[in-house]
């Protein structure tokens, strides 16, 4: 899984496919979560990142008092959730709410581990059981489980989550996660049978915590092809629940007092959306919101003279690129009149000084990538890397092309076009709209023309998912699993659902990226090398920065441990001392 950075897309549509079972299984059958497939746990630990640890801890707080129960957490956000129906989030504003009114059937815990099914946080299921050699799973949805609207949860919305999520006609966004599972059967009202196709390791993960799970009650009347143009409002399990949408402004959610998990210790959580950076991290500064995700190294020198702010900083799953276009934006069957060509790739990627680049806009805040993937995994070598800075070669390599300096600006042409392009980014990104010039700059310098394009996130958004575009400064937040490259680089990507908006393909990346997924745990670290190093000579994007995020929260909300790739994840259980809330804290949840 993957969110854009401001965040998301995700995988491919497959078609749903189903099977006939003879399982029975009672509830009472069921083991709880440390129990499992002793003998396949090897196999699994592949999947996993290890412990991550967070950079700074939060603070350690008493718990909460009756009094302390309440309180108002306000998000300073710059884009607007495009969706808050599961399938089609691809934002990680989205996200963030999402995670909030509806529940998977079990989360990956705080210490980001995916490969230890005891470090899950319980969902909707309270106990689960492995099953005909591992290619079984069987989860028991608690009982006390019950949608916003007051029904039951049954293991009937699990089967029907899964249908709908595989069902081509939908566009939803896990075709790569949920590939390996064949069908999702039900046993009895509690008890939800998935049914995998092989053994991998990331098996749990792609059951549990990859769907939230939808109200089949609510859904399953409504046409499929309907979904996209007429959603119903949101009805979920979680903690917190709907109240109020301003399109374009806010999203409010608030506590669902009778949770079968607990009330959450804050009573609403509001996101406010700014047009541009500078405008949501005042809002943080001066005390019009409590949180902002996206503070930046020269930020911190304000942290430090608004003593009611602190910093918590996590390790960093996200990187940004430069990516190209290897398609005619005009005509997607026809190449690119540049990109196509993969040795200019290469020339354009030499030509940037990415370390640079990197030292400009974060200083120490952030990393070059060793190509598509983070190195908080397991599997990623830190030795590995892309193609070199070498202006010189790249120089060589361009008059080889035919590219050739002409006329007194220096910039290179062939036949009589000059070498120029287009790129676009989101002009609320700071982190891309100070590294634009600088990427213009050390291209011209090469004799490159570029052309900025700063556009107003929905329709950057737009103009590459339609491949409108020659070139994007684009980002990605890598999930629990680096599974998330399917969907984003191979060919499997491609296509009006996929998110491989550049249109690379290359069938040997695609089955060495294939290999080292399945891979055991002994060898998945050499096969995720070799994967890498195709694609970075295949030069599809310019890998620019892998930075550590950087969350501002005011100092009057206590925080729990902020799991690296999702501060969220634990906002249920965020409170506000009696003695320290504000006004705004104080409004009845009735209002």
């Amino acid at each position: 899984m993957l969110w854009r950075f401001q965040w998301g897309r995700n995988g491919v549509n497959v078609g749903f496919l189903s099977r006939t079972v003879g399982f029975l299984s009672p509830p009472d059958a069921l083991l709880p979560s440390a129990a499992g497939s002793a003998s396949f746990l090897q196999m699994r630990l592949s999947a996993g990142l290890g412990f991550l640890l967070v950079v700074a801890c939060t603070e350690r707080a008493p718990a909460p008092g009756a009094a302390d129960i309440g309180g108002t957490v306000v998000v300073s956000a710059t884009g607007y959730p495009e969706s808050l129906f599961p399938p089609f989030v691809v934002s990680l504003e989205g996200k963030e709410i999402t995670e909030q009114i509806y529940d998977y059937l079990a989360d990956v815990g705080a210490d980001l581990n995916t490969a230890d099914e005891k470090g899950y946080r319980l969902g909707l299921a309270d106990r689960w059981r492995w099953m005909g050699d591992s290619l079984e799973l069987a989860f028991h949805i608690n009982p006390l489980a019950k949608w916003h609207d007051g029904r039951d949860v049954t293991a009937r919305d699990v089967q029907f989550t899964f249908a709908l999520n595989k069902n081509p006609a939908l566009g939803g966004r896990l075709g790569t996660e949920l590939a390996n599972i064949d069908s999702v059967t039900v046993t009895d009202s509690l008890t939800a049978v998935f049914w995998f196709h092989q053994r991998l390791p990331t098996q749990f993960l792609d059951a549990a915590a990859q769907m939230l799970i939808l109200p089949a009650h609510q859904l399953e009347k409504i046409p499929v092809s309907a979904l996209r143009e007429n959603l119903p409002p949101p009805i979920g399990t979680g903690r917190f629940r709907l109240r109020k949408l301003d399109p374009g402004a806010s999203v409010e959610i608030v506590a669902d007092t009778s949770n079968f998990r607990g009330r959450p210790k804050l009573n609403r959580v509001i996101w406010t959306v700014s047009p541009d950076y500078t405008a949501a991290v005042i809002k943080l500064f001066g005390g019009d919101a409590d949180v902002f995700d996206g503070l930046h190294p020269e930020d911190l020198s304000k942290v430090a003279s608004h003593p009611n702010i602190r910093s918590i900083p996590l390790s960093g799953m996200a990187y940004a690129f430069l990516r190209f276009n290897l398609s005619d934006p005009a005509n997607k069957s026809r190449p690119h009149r540049l990109f196509a060509d993969r040795d200019l790739r290469r020339a354009i990627t030499m030509s940037l000084n990415r370390a640079t680049l990197v030292r400009s806009v974060f200083d120490t805040f952030a990393l070059v990538p060793v190509g598509p993937i983070v190195r908080a995994y397991a599997v990623t070598d830190p030795r590995g890397g892309q193609l070199p800075f070498d202006s010189v070669g790249a120089s060589q390599l361009l008059d080889s092309l035919g590219w050739r300096r002409h006329g007194a600006d220096g910039i290179r042409a062939k036949n009589g076009k000059p070498l120029s392009f287009s790129i676009i980014f989101p002009n609320s990104n700071r982190s891309r709209v100070r590294m634009g010039p600088l990427i213009q700059e050390q291209l011209r310098r090469m004799g490159i023309q570029v052309q900025l394009e700063p556009l107003e996130e929905s329709t950057e958004t737009d103009r590459e998912s339609k491949g409108a575009f020659d070139a994007a400064l684009g980002a990605w937040i890598m999930g629990a699993s680096p599974d998330g490259i399917v969907g984003a680089w191979t060919t499997q990507g491609i296509g009006s659902h996929g998110v491989n908006y550049g249109s690379y393909s290359n069938p040997r990346f695609d089955t060495l990226l294939d290999s080292a997924l399945k891979a055991d745990p002994s060898v998945a670290r050499e096969k995720f090398t070799k994967a890498i190093a195709v694609i970075n000579d295949d030069a599809p994007a310019v890998w620019l920065y892998e930075p550590r995020k950087i969350v501002g929260v005011n100092r009057r909300i206590r925080t729990t441990k902020m799991r690296p790739n999702a501060w969220w994840f634990d906002l249920a259980e965020w409170y506000i001392p009696s003695t320290e809330q504000l006004p705004r804290d104080r409004i009845p949840l009735s209002r």
